[in-house]
């Protein structure tokens, strides 16, 4: 297992007598006959792994870096959110002298943000790559709609070439246009729905646009796959995250903190929400996943966390290994008085920092899990996030909700809907 998973505040022998259960659930996801058993497609990623498929996406991944400035990502949800997640986590956080920009846009409605995209992207050599299973979702429609006449204007001779849609096989107003147009396609699969869709079509061409190597991404998926297809609660870490938040919320816990501590690991946070509070928030129940980055938060937020209503417990994710460190050296002078930490790292500060968190905000009755990965690179990330999405399967099913489904979602849309036509 690349994941390590500590606990406190969670009676040991509470976790033991969840295995049953676990047991029972596995079953069901595994044999197929659980609640929302036609989308679990992402369980073993066959016909995402498929040689022909990849192959593709690196093609069309080469020749996007070859020859745009600027990709263009249109999705809303899971169909932006794990690539985001993905390449911000890896990318440098000054460095931007990569010859490939990514942008993403159709995941709101602002139309500052799209008239100010407009005027960016002017004199770049542009690619889209329009994300959306049905072409109907109305952000990223709408977004689709302007840049597709944008591209048509400013490359008359090649417009449909530099337009790629990752969409339905068959059916739906994206693929129709696309069959229309000639533009390339990649598949949304029919049974992975859109937040655990990160490793399909949907999130590897902007991976692999992005210069990220998806042949470690699909050994890390690999390795991931094999370690959590294990019944036995000692050994599957994603069970045992699944049971304490099950255990946590049951004790009156309703609040989820995930803490990280890289603030390029922010959008990572942003896909963890959408992943939980999307699978889990349905008929009446669901843990609510809010996020936080230490130590700067802990200037902002740390005072309620520590002192406000006892609702909440946390989720660290701790990277043991940063790709850099630096030391604190000893001043002449020590105007600042930090000589006498000058035997430590950064990277050092920052995890005793953490440790005396987890400590402090546990004698305030915040229990805490803590997960700890060794670096984040492309097989180990992918190995997280894989991780999440089967812990997360499993608390749905212990929750006895539908982990697949989003129906909530559909209310504003259908409301929408209706005051447009009036």
């Amino acid at each position: 297992m690349n994941i390590k998973l500590e606990y406190k505040g969670i009676e040991q022998s509470k976790i033991e007598s969840y295995q049953s259960l676990v047991l029972e659930n596995h079953k069901l996801l595994n044999e197929k006959t659980g609640k929302g058993s036609d989308f679990l497609g992402w369980l073993d990623y066959k016909s995402s792994l498929d040689e022909q498929l990849l192959g593709s996406i690196k093609e069309i991944g080469e020749e996007i870096r070859d020859k745009a400035d600027v990709l263009l990502v249109l999705g809303i949800g899971g169909s932006y959110l794990g690539a985001k997640a993905f390449i911000s986590s890896m990318e440098n956080y000054f460095d931007k002298s990569d010859s490939l920009e990514i942008i993403y846009a159709g995941n709101q409605l602002n139309s500052e943000y799209l008239v100010e995209l407009l005027d960016y992207i002017e004199g770049k050599s542009v690619y889209v790559n329009v994300i959306s299973k049905s072409g109907t979702t109305i952000e990223t429609a709408i977004a689709f709609r302007i840049l597709r006449k944008y591209l048509e204007e400013r490359f008359p001779e090649d417009a449909d070439r530099r337009i790629i849609a990752t969409t339905d096989v068959e059916k739906g107003a994206l693929r129709k246009l696309s069959d229309i147009k000639g533009y390339r396609t990649l598949p949304v699969p029919d049974d992975i729905g859109g937040r655990y869709s990160i490793f399909t079509s949907v999130g590897l061409l902007p991976i692999a646009a992005a210069g990220i190597d998806i042949d470690e991404v699909v050994e890390g998926l690999k390795a991931a796959i094999a370690d959590f297809d294990n019944e036995n609660l000692s050994e599957n870490t994603a069970y045992q995250y699944a049971v304490i938040r099950n255990i946590l919320y049951s004790e009156g816990k309703k609040i989820e903190l995930f803490v990280n501590h890289h603030p390029k690991l922010v959008y990572l946070s942003e896909w963890f929400k959408q992943l939980f509070g999307e699978s889990e928030g349905k008929d009446g129940k669901g843990i609510f996943p809010a996020s936080v980055l230490f130590s700067t938060d802990l200037h902002s937020l740390g005072q309620i966390i520590q002192e406000g209503e006892r609702t909440l417990f946390e989720t660290f994710l701790n990277i043991e290994k940063p790709k850099n460190d630096i030391a604190i050296e000893e001043d002449e002078n020590n105007y600042d008085g930090l000589n006498e930490i000058s035997k430590f790292s950064v990277d050092d500060i920052d995890k005793i920092m953490l440790k005396a968190t987890k400590e402090a905000h546990l004698e305030g009755n915040v229990p805490y899990i803590d997960l700890k990965v060794k670096q984040i690179d492309a097989y180990n990330l992918t190995y997280l996030m894989y991780f999440f999405m089967k812990a997360c399967a499993m608390g749905g099913y212990l929750l006895e909700v539908n982990p697949f489904n989003q129906p909530g979602v559909e209310a504003y849309k259908s409301k929408m809907k209706a005051l447009l036509k009036k």
